[in-house]
């Protein structure tokens, strides 16, 4: 297995069964005991650059650092840094390394985290790169599920939304494609998976269908991944709520699910998940969220050369 030290975390596809697994045991041991890990980053920085919106990655890795005895510096605005006057990604990457230990990037186009850490001598974790990638939320996703259900092997999986740019929904896929799951997905015409992706998935030898309804598939499923179909994809408000139709979570939707099944959702919502699924043993989201905290603490602290 690589070490993890120095390294930087890009893509699902980086990662081995084995590696995976060094991952989610070290969140494991994290989450057990979060104060033996109080002091171990004491004096480091990591910068946390934010070319797109967030609030749940951001803030999530940003209380990993401090939980880990690190410091923070950086932006979640682009509109506040240089990249306003005109200056590249590449003079950025090489001007912030000077002040920090570790960068967190998230940035709108596909490829950018993968060049900034081809430039960075320092390790770059990728907060999510346009609709490629987002390995972080990938890990949490894994521990998650792992904590629900005690295996990732042999699980039958739904993808619901919009799964032509939930980079989420990539990353996962290519993650679940190390442990035989059968996987399902459901998405309006126009969002399907990516063709490259299915044909990756294929020639791992992986099982699975599209569906354009979930009804069809609900009785099956072990996990369900709802994301958001993404209402500036549309020209009109009109296109958006034909789209949407019939992709909306809730309790009379769920009749007729696997009892057992759990949902997952990276977050935010907007009305594809109704709150009144909140109270039921259905739902798993808010406890992915807080999963992300140990998780991020994990990768942090392996690349950081502080846990192993």
């Amino acid at each position: 297995m690589e070490t993890f030290s120095g390294r930087s975390i890009i893509s699902m596809r980086d990662f081995t069964r084995e590696e995976i697994h060094h991952v989610l045991e070290t969140a494991r041991q994290v989450d057990e005991n979060p104060k033996k890990y109080a002091n171990v980053l004491d004096g480091r920085i990591m910068a946390t650059l934010f070319f797109e919106p967030s609030t749940r990655t951001r803030l999530s890795f940003e209380s990993a650092m401090t939980k880990l005895g690190g410091r923070v510096i950086g932006f979640a605005d682009p509109s506040s840094s240089s990249t306003k006057k005109g200056e590249s990604l590449a003079d950025s990457i090489k001007i912030v390394e000077s002040y920090a230990d570790l960068i967190v990037m998230r940035h709108p186009v596909a490829g950018s985290a993968r060049f900034a850490s081809e430039i960075a001598h320092i390790p770059v974790i990728n907060g999510g790169d346009g609709a490629n990638q987002h390995p972080s939320q990938t890990f949490l996703d894994l521990y998650t599920i792992l904590k629900a259900k005690g295996r990732l092997d042999n699980l039958t999986i739904g993808f619901m939304g919009d799964l032509k740019y939930g980079r989420t929904v990539h990353s996962l896929a290519h993650a679940l494609a190390h442990y035989n799951c059968q996987m399902y997905f459901v998405s309006p015409k126009g969002l399907e998976m990516p063709s490259d992706l299915l044909e990756e998935l294929a020639n791992m030898g992986i099982s699975y269908q599209e569906h354009a309804n979930y009804d069809s598939v609900k009785g099956n499923l072990d996990i369900l991944y709802v994301t958001r179909i993404q209402r500036e994809r549309f020209g009109t408000e009109l296109d958006y709520d034909k789209i949407r139709e019939g992709y909306n979570i809730s309790k009379q939707f769920l009749k007729g699910c696997n009892p057992d099944l759990k949902i997952l959702h990276p977050l935010p919502r907007v009305d594809e998940l109704s709150e009144e699924v909140d109270s039921t043993p259905y739902a798993l989201y808010f406890q992915q969220a807080a999963n992300g905290i140990p998780t991020r603490m994990a990768l942090i602290g392996l690349v950081m050369g502080v846990l192993s």
